[in-house]
């Protein structure tokens, strides 16, 4: 895999428009949504750039969120504080453009999220994903994710194991 910088969304140096990972909505997000959701304080927005010309190769949101204890695994619900839901981090989007699809820049990203998430000042008990599809769960699981039992494309990873 290429290096890669990864940084926050800088809307007024990165270049937007040429980000193409093959899904209409996660380009649509990044060129039309994103620099929105980060004035709003709705989501935070980090980039892998790459080459002198910091392309956007991929990219990934954070957002707070919550997930009700209740529909948790068993054996993490076990091991959480008795409340009605659960502090999370939601990774909202998580996508690369297809020209560097297929170096390991997806597991790249993801492993970046969780650090963050994990050494994040205002704790969170799990990361929290909603899978586009079948193939994009597949892609969680294979990470250590595990389905939410009433939502087999919602899946957590309980973040107390990654620091």
């Amino acid at each position: 895999m290429a290096p890669f910088l990864i940084a926050a969304l800088d809307t007024a140096t990165h270049d937007r428009g040429r980000f193409n990972s093959g899904t209409q909505a996660l380009d649509r997000y990044l060129r039309e949504q994103a620099a929105q959701d980060i004035r709003r304080r709705a989501a935070a927005c980090f980039v892998a750039l790459a080459g002198s010309e910091q392309r956007i190769a991929g990219y990934y949101t954070l957002a707070t969120a919550s997930v009700p204890l209740a529909g948790l695994p068993d054996a993490l619900r076990r091991k959480l504080p008795r409340y009605g839901a659960v502090p999370a981090i939601r990774m909202g989007r998580l996508a690369v453009d297809v020209a560097f699809q297929g170096q390991g820049l997806g597991g790249a990203l993801l492993v970046n999220a969780l650090r963050k998430a994990a050494a994040a000042e205002i704790p969170a008990a799990v990361l929290v994903v909603d899978a586009k599809d079948d193939r994009a769960a597949a892609f969680y699981r294979y990470h250590g994710f595990v389905c939410l039992p009433d939502s087999p494309l919602t899946l957590i990873l309980p973040l107390a194991g990654v620091r």
